[in-house]
């Protein structure tokens, strides 16, 4: 299964979904699933999907490049008035909402990690402010690094770290623990401005929200060539 996920580029927990529900040509012996990688690729190619075996591909296997801040933004959207009254509620409509992810079946995979997570430990660091992700990278070649900046209508307990309501989410996605620490370095370096805070609070629109988080990354870029 994990050596299937790899050729398709796509989670594990996909693959497992998809065999659970019959989509994917396989024979069972006993526990173990056996693949044929000829059925493979014309199931693969009949559903628009790509299928490169280990190796045969180093260019397409290659680590997708960090987005940065503002790119991995703008690429999961600000999202407002994200409806719901739990923790499950907010997080499920949150993830319907992303921009970047068009496979339900990513979707699905996506909310459970977040939720699971939750579970282990709040991802609320206080200010009204929450960042969900997933413990694992999720890795599907149609996702790319991405955070969705999400305004709840209503705020929420997150049980968070200073006992104050959730009323903003920013959702971090990343195909590798090293994009998703670099987006996390940057992200945490915006929130502990008080007055990053203060301007969240009054939920900006689009660009002004963007032109902001530009002026910190740019900040951080040039510290980084100091």
């Amino acid at each position: 299964m994990f050596e299937f996920a790899k050729c398709m580029n796509t989670d594990p927990g996909i693959v497992e979904r998809w065999i659970r529900q019959g989509r994917i040509p396989v024979k069972r012996k006993g526990d173990v699933c056996v693949f044929n990688r000829d059925i493979l690729e014309k199931w693969a190619s009949a559903h628009n999907m790509r299928f490169v075996m280990s190796g045969s591909d180093p260019a397409a296997m290659a680590e997708k490049k960090s987005a940065g801040l503002l790119g991995a933004m703008k690429k999961g959207g600000v999202h407002y008035d994200v409806p719901g009254s739990s923790v499950s509620e907010v997080l499920r409509a949150a993830v319907d909402r992303i921009d970047g992810i068009q496979a339900r079946d990513t979707r699905d995979l996506l909310y459970e990690k977040l939720l699971d997570r939750e579970k282990m430990i709040s991802t609320g660091i206080g200010g009204g402010v929450a960042v969900p992700h997933p413990r694992t990278p999720i890795q599907d070649e149609n996702m790319d690094t991405l955070i969705a900046a999400c305004f709840l209508k209503n705020p929420v307990d997150f049980h968070a770290v200073d006992k104050k309501p959730v009323e903003l989410l920013f959702v971090l996605v990343a195909p590798s623990a090293k994009h998703h620490l670099h987006l996390l370095s940057r992200i945490s370096f915006c929130l502990r401005d008080d007055s990053f805070l203060t301007f969240l609070k009054t939920r900006p629109e689009r660009e002004v929200f963007f032109n902001r988080v530009a002026g910190f990354e740019k900040r951080l870029d040039q510290d980084e060539q100091q």
